[in-house]
């Protein structure tokens, strides 16, 4: 690996102010990958260091924008022009930098937030089938005033304040129901769909995303991590105190589940490891210059007491999720069981545009590193017990895009030869009698549960197997971290 300017250390006392200085920049570590909202001066792009002929360049810029605007058919909207040419600068980029309007700025805001004003429901705008084109409940979500109003999964939103679902987007048609606390929308919705729409005037309120869900198996406890908003770490922190009064004992062990889990805000990766990890090293950020590089430290002190983990992720755990994983595998405090990480470990500075009233700026500006000095860019994290698994009506395990898969994504970074990146490659694949390549270990079949409906969670499963066998799994753990160590 190449050498790397030495970071700056960062206990988590201070990371949890929530704000650091750089240059200028007032910065907000959040993921998302990993997110960073800074404020940057425009007198930063008059450097000496542009060359004139980049001078030209944007000369010639100005030349094409002024012909388009003068002869073009018919009137462009100069706005659209710019904002085409921004958007076609970053796409030379990584497929994480881009550029955000004013209400996507709004937006992720809110998403990190994990609060904002509107009705309280998860939808999806199915694009085939007689549902096609209209706003379909996934579910609403728990003391919302959609649940009070009695809206239930299925049901259909056909028409938002009069005006047709039919022909919006779904992110139009979300932004409709979105409003101020306290503001009314009506909305036509179908339950039963051979009957007619029915109405319901709802009042908005501020709903809280519960990114932390957990329960008790048994004499263990089990937390289910979605996304890392604002809330993560205080969720998880309530969840063990829950176990802790409700477990004779307190839990044996947990299971943490960070499967499908996108990313969200740094310090929520970092302060949800730490809670399981007395001090020392949890993530590190190395970018092109020695102020983009750090180390994020823990605090003394394990909240678990040293409890056995296992933590479940698949191809969907991404970024913070994998900063978690990263960091736990890495220190030896938990077993990693599923398929392979997503493989996003880029760092994205967002930077408003003229206080945020012209959008933002998301920008990649390094990557981050486990603790043993691991980039998990483009390579992901392997679990120390690997089970693909295939559910009912599946042939074969469900393929998913990596980080690898997208267009301009950074290269991995290794310290090995190309050909052991190979080798190493090869040791995660099979091939088959006709040359195709398969997971190296056996998926196993999921079947359904006795409604005959719920396929099992044969991952979960196996993890509380472990767990109950506390010999096993000291076992375990010794021989994934010689395996690391080799």
């Amino acid at each position: 690996m190449k050498q790397s300017p030495k970071p700056a250390v960062r206990s988590l006392k201070s990371h949890k102010s929530g704000k650091r200085y750089s240059g200028g920049a007032l910065i907000m570590a959040a993921c998302g990958g990993a997110l960073v909202f800074g404020a940057l001066s425009s007198a930063v792009f008059a450097r000496a260091s542009i060359s004139a002929d980049t001078f030209r360049q944007l000369d010639l810029f100005g030349e094409v924008f002024e012909q388009v605007h003068e002869n073009y058919v018919s009137d462009p909207v100069d706005a659209d022009l710019i904002k085409g040419a921004i958007d076609g600068m970053l796409d030379t980029l990584d497929p994480h930098s881009n550029y955000l309007s004013a209400d996507d700025y709004k937006t992720m805001q809110e998403q990190t937030r994990g609060s904002f004003a509107g009705l309280g429901i998860q939808v999806i705008m199915e694009n085939e089938g007689p549902d096609k084109g209209y706003l379909k409940i996934v579910a609403p979500i728990d003391d919302t005033p959609a649940q009070r109003a009695g809206i239930i999964a299925k049901d259909l939103i056909v028409k938002i304040d009069g005006e047709d679902v039919m022909g919006m987007s779904i992110d139009e048609a979300i932004s409709k129901l979105k409003g101020k606390k306290g503001t009314k929308v009506d909305i036509a919705v179908v339950r039963d769909r051979e009957k007619e729409p029915f109405d319901l005037t709802i009042v908005r309120d501020i709903v809280t995303v519960q990114s932390v869900v957990s329960r008790i198996e048994g004499d263990f406890g089990y937390v289910r991590i979605a996304t890392f908003s604002e809330q993560a770490d205080a969720g998880l922190e309530k969840a063990l105190k829950k176990f802790d009064k409700e477990i004779p004992g307190g839990a044996k062990g947990l299971v943490l589940d960070l499967r499908s889990n996108p990313g969200g805000l740094l310090d929520q990766a970092v302060a949800i490891s730490d809670q399981f990890l007395s001090g020392g090293e949890i993530v590190s950020t190395r970018g092109r210059r020695a102020r983009d590089s750090m180390r994020e430290m823990g605090t003394p002190g394990d909240k678990f007491n040293g409890k056995p983990i296992v933590v479940l992720i698949n191809g969907g755990s991404a970024s913070a999720s994998e900063i978690v994983a990263g960091a736990l595998q890495d220190r030896n405090r938990a077993l990693l069981l599923g398929t392979q990480s997503f493989g996003k470990g880029s760092v994205q500075t967002v930077i408003p545009l003229q206080n945020g009233l012209q959008g933002a700026l998301r920008l990649t500006t390094s990557k981050y590193f486990t603790p043993s000095g691991r980039s998990i860019q483009a390579m992901g994290i392997d679990p120390d017990i690997e089970m693909p698994v295939i559910y009912p009506g599946q042939e074969k395990v469900a393929e998913r895009p990596s980080e690898s898969d997208l267009p301009g994504a950074l290269a991995a970074e290794s310290d090995v030869s190309d050909a052991t990146v190979e080798e190493l490659e090869s040791e995660k694949s099979v091939a088959d009698a006709d040359g195709k390549t398969g997971p190296a270990v056996e998926p196993v079949m999921c079947p359904f549960k006795e409604d005959g409906e719920t396929p099992r969670d044969c991952q979960l499963e196996r993890a509380l197997e472990i767990l109950a066998d506390a010999t096993a799994y000291k076992q375990a753990l010794a021989h994934a971290g010689a395996a690391r160590i080799d």
